[in-house]
């Protein structure tokens, strides 16, 4: 198992992360959509921003998903599309070190949409690396924006396999069970920000126990 030292000491060392989470429309990121983003970075001294957006996926709300992170049909109908919110998300992460829990899904619903969308921009010859960071009032129209990468660049820190090291034989390991046995309060539990922000004090906790010096 990976031993995330590497992860305690950017953090000691003023190192700048981002905990995100997202919501969506089921478990498979070939067959389901993302809904919402939600993400919070930081570094030692505290927290530094704040992103979240919900995401119109272009179909309907499973029942399922619905009933687990509380988003509707009529809160996403009028919200962007995922590529039009793609390149905010990726400027706001621009840099930092990634922080999620079971980073696996969320990188993994993140990464498959970046694949289809940066082989689709391949075929048709409008992907650039430069485009990512200028896009906005100056650069290129959001609705062309392609991305310059297939795969989040970023070094990923994944609180689920940390907690699992640093506070072993707990039994349970879901984001709002260990937050609760490590008194964190997760009353906003399964929406993306509020995720995105218990993540980030599992994240420092863990550092703190694996790294006395960071408290």
């Amino acid at each position: 198992m990976e031993s995330y030292d590497w992860a305690f000491d950017a953090y000691l060392s003023g190192a700048v992360f981002t905990a995100f989470d997202i919501e969506t429309t089921g478990l498979d990121p070939k067959q389901d959509r993302i809904v919402e983003f939600g993400c919070v970075k930081f570094d030692k001294r505290g927290l530094i921003a704040r992103y979240s957006t919900l995401i119109n996926p272009g179909i309907p709300m499973p029942e399922a998903a619905g009933k687990v992170n509380n988003i509707t049909d009529e809160m996403l109908i009028r919200q962007p599309p995922l590529e039009v919110v793609f390149p905010d998300f990726l400027r706001f992460i621009k840099g930092t070190v990634i922080v999620a829990h079971n980073a696996q899904f969320d990188c993994g619903f993140v990464n498959e949409n970046l694949s289809l969308l940066y082989a689709a921009a391949k075929k048709t010859g409008a992907s650039k690396e430069d485009d990512l960071f200028s896009t906005g009032s100056d650069g290129p129209e959001k609705a062309d924006w392609a991305p310059p990468f297939p795969a989040l660049p970023n070094q990923i820190a994944d609180t689920l396999l940390i907690a699992r090291r640093i506070f072993p034989n707990r039994g349970k390991y879901n984001l709002q069970d260990l937050a609760s046995g490590l008194g964190i309060d997760t009353a906003n539990a399964h929406r993306a920000e509020d995720d995105a922000l218990v993540c980030m004090k599992i994240f420092i906790q863990c550092c703190g126990a694996a790294k006395p010096a960071v408290r």
